[in-house]
């Protein structure tokens, strides 16, 4: 049976190491890797487009990376409680045509008793911005 470490129920040490690990795979830009840290049949939402297993995850995130260049995430706890934890965070990137943006969003992420994450909601604003005013 997989699992993922650290395992709920989360302390505040725990949820932040999850926290990490997550930021660490999505900063790698590796589709497959990220997405063995779901479920099988994991559920997302993501913006306002609905995504239900990693076969469709490693397809959301294959294309997402295509137009989300020079992608630098950075991920921040927010709480949690039991097998939930809710997170805020911050990504920049450029776009095909050389703009910058950061969006800006929130997620809540609840796991099942092996560690893998089961559903994952997030919240994601876009703000374009100049080069110079990169932060991350």
């Amino acid at each position: 049976m997989e699992q993922k470490h650290p395992l709920p129920p989360f302390t505040l040490e725990t949820a932040k190491q999850k926290i990490q690990i997550a930021e660490d795979a999505w900063n790698s830009q590796n589709p497959e890797k990220v997405s063995l840290a779901y479920t099988v049949d994991s559920e997302w939402r993501n913006r306002n487009t609905f995504i239900n297993g990693r076969d469709k995850i490693v397809s959301f995130l294959t294309k997402k990376w295509k137009n989300e260049l020079e992608y630098k995430l950075k991920k921040e706890y927010w709480s949690h409680i039991e097998n939930r934890i809710a997170v805020r965070f911050e990504y920049e990137y450029r776009n095909e045509d050389g703009k910058w943006f950061r969006a800006y969003g929130n997620e809540n992420w609840e796991f099942d008793n092996n560690g893998l994450m089961d559903k994952r909601y997030a919240s994601i604003n876009d703000l374009e911005i100049k080069e110079k005013d990169r932060r991350l």
